[in-house]
Formats: structure tokens, sequence, C-alpha cells
């Protein structure tokens, strides 16, 4: 089979199609014929040798989630047929044309949803509802603020938060263009991080309150200044270093204790590892969102499997919308 193999970190270039071993299936596992995969921004860390459980040294084919059709699956795997629909987060990595994974994170694509849609949702729409619903409790008439808001997770995490009751939904973007996308996707107000200090327009917008709930995948600075805008009994949920990481987040005890607020720590690949039974239910109410047309995962740009460096090269340019696809 071909898949796309990453032999030194690096530029997107390091990414390079080969003809590889098809995986062999284990008896708890299911073999799957890949028919879309997800570009996440995890997959550009991993590349780059910042991704944790991902060795800098490491040969390896990177990539979280896909979507396709049950080819195989072994003695213990009785959940699944062959021929049925799934999206998985496979065993290895993702961007290849067939891959393998436990059946615990194997998950049916009901009639009515593709399977570009399925593979676009699954890891943005785990990490978004699980950061909301499971870490930070949002309560309905809470505030909600968004960090990349127009990105795969951000956009979908906005649709969710006005799902569950947010009275108040802000953003922040980098570009005036996205914006205009962020407030499409339904968030009241939303910053260009580039031409305006957020600390100061969400306080101002607030009263000098702050939001209840932060989603920060950038950490750095960004988790810094993000203190300065959370309210009393608020929650950070942290879950991504989009940021360099030049700059450490840190937060001193005091800031937290006084005023009951808290750091929340998330990652669906440490869920995805130890506890996979904890992703089902998002995986669930994922889907019957979608399937309900409460939630639409915005897919802005599709590439073959091949031209995976240019998938990268292009959220890296940070001109990208929604979610970005690789098709085998």
């Amino acid at each position: 089979m071909k898949a796309i193999v990453v032999r030194e970190t690096g530029k997107p270039d390091v990414l390079e199609l080969q003809e590889v071993e098809r995986p062999k299936t284990a008896a708890d596992q299911v073999l799957i014929r890949v028919e879309a995969i997800s570009v996440n921004f995890a997959d550009i860390k991993a590349r780059q040798g910042q991704y944790h459980g991902v060795a800098a040294d490491a040969v390896f084919t990177p990539g979280l989630d896909c979507a396709g059709v049950v080819v195989e699956a072994g003695a213990d795997a009785k959940r699944f047929k062959t021929g049925q629909r799934v999206m998985a987060f496979p065993s290895g990595g993702s961007y290849a044309e067939f891959v393998v994974a436990p059946e615990s994170l194997v998950y049916p694509i009901p009639d009515g949803l593709s399977s570009e849609a399925a593979a676009a949702s699954l890891t943005v729409g785990v990490t978004a509802y699980n950061a909301i619903r499971k870490m930070a409790r949002l309560e309905q008439g809470e505030s909600i603020l968004i960090h990349a808001a127009a990105g795969g997770i951000g956009s979908t995490a906005i649709q969710l938060a006005k799902l569950f009751g947010a009275s108040r939904i802000i953003g922040t973007v980098g570009s005036d263009e996205k914006m205009e996308k962020a407030k499409s996707f339904g968030a009241d107000e939303v910053i260009n991080y580039r031409t305006d200090d957020f600390v100061e327009k969400i306080n101002k917008l607030t009263n000098g309150k702050g939001v209840d709930v932060i989603l920060d995948t950038v950490a750095g600075e960004n988790f810094e200044k993000s203190l300065k805008c959370l309210a009393p009994f608020g929650r950070i949920v942290s879950f991504g270093h989009a940021n360099d990481g030049s700059v450490p987040g840190i937060a001193k005890t005091d800031d937290l204790h006084s005023s009951c607020r808290s750091v929340i720590g998330y990652s669906t690949g440490t869920y995805r590892k130890h506890r996979p039974e904890f992703l089902r239910e998002g995986t669930e109410r994922i889907t019957e969102y979608l399937l309900q047309k409460q939630l639409e995962i915005v897919i802005s740009k599709r590439f073959a499997l091949k031209d995976a460096a240019q998938a990268h090269a292009h959220i890296e340019s940070r001109m990208s919308i929604g979610k970005v696809l690789l098709i085998p």
C-alpha cells in the first residue's frame, strides 16, 4: 500500500509518499481501507518533532484519524463486519491507504453521514465536545472565549457552545477574513489578536468581569494573557501548543485559589491511549448533532494523499478555515 512516511523532522517536504507493507490485523483490531483522512495541527507538531508521544528521531506515518470501510476484523473484534463504514483512531498513522485500529477506537458511520464528514469531525468534534462539556463543564448562560476560532476545533467549539446555551461566545483569530468566518459559525464577537489586545477588548466587553470559560490551544504568552480576562470561578482548558513554546505559560497559585479559578489540561491523544472508553460519548453526541443538522464541520480544502506536504504548508500559512482533508 501507499503511505506518507516521515524519516526526519522538518519542513513539509519531509512528508514522502512511499510503498510500505499493509498492516496485519491483531485479534482485537479492525483493518480499514481508508477513504478520507483528517489533517490536524497535531500532525504538523509531530512532523516537527514537537508532539507528545512521538520521539523526535522516530520514523513514522502521521495522522490521528480517518474514515473508511472495514476490510477485515480480528478474531476478538465482534462489533464490526466486513464492508461496514467506520471512522477510527488507528494504531499507527492515518496518512495511508489502509490502517488498523483497536476495536475500542472504531466507531460506526451511520447512513446519512459521508466518510468525509466523519473523518473531518472525529478529532475536532470529540476534542471540542470534551473540552467544553467534560472539562470546562460549561453551564447555560456562561460566557466563553475560544482562541483560534476559525480553525477546525474553533469553528466546531463555537457551534457547540451555542448549542449548550452559552450566553456570549467570543473568538480570537489572526486576520479580518477569519473574523467574518468565525462570526458565520456563530461567534457573538470576534477579535483580531494581531491588531487588538484581546485582554483589553474582552474586559471592556464584559465590564471588567472577564469570561467564564476559555479554550486555549495556543499556550505560551497566550495562556498568560488569558488569565487576565478569566472571571472568578472561571476555567481555562489548555489542550494544545500552537505557540512555539518560547514563552512559557505560568499560573501562580495565588491567582487561582483566591478567585476559585481553574486550569484544566486535556489531550484526546492521552485519553485515546489510556482511557479510550472516555471518547465514546463525545463521538456519539457529535454524530447525532451532525445528523440532526445542529452542527456543521466545515471542510475548506481537500488534497490527494500524495500532496500531504501541500496540505501541511496550507495549514501552516495560517490561511486555512475549518478542516483540511487528505483523500487516498
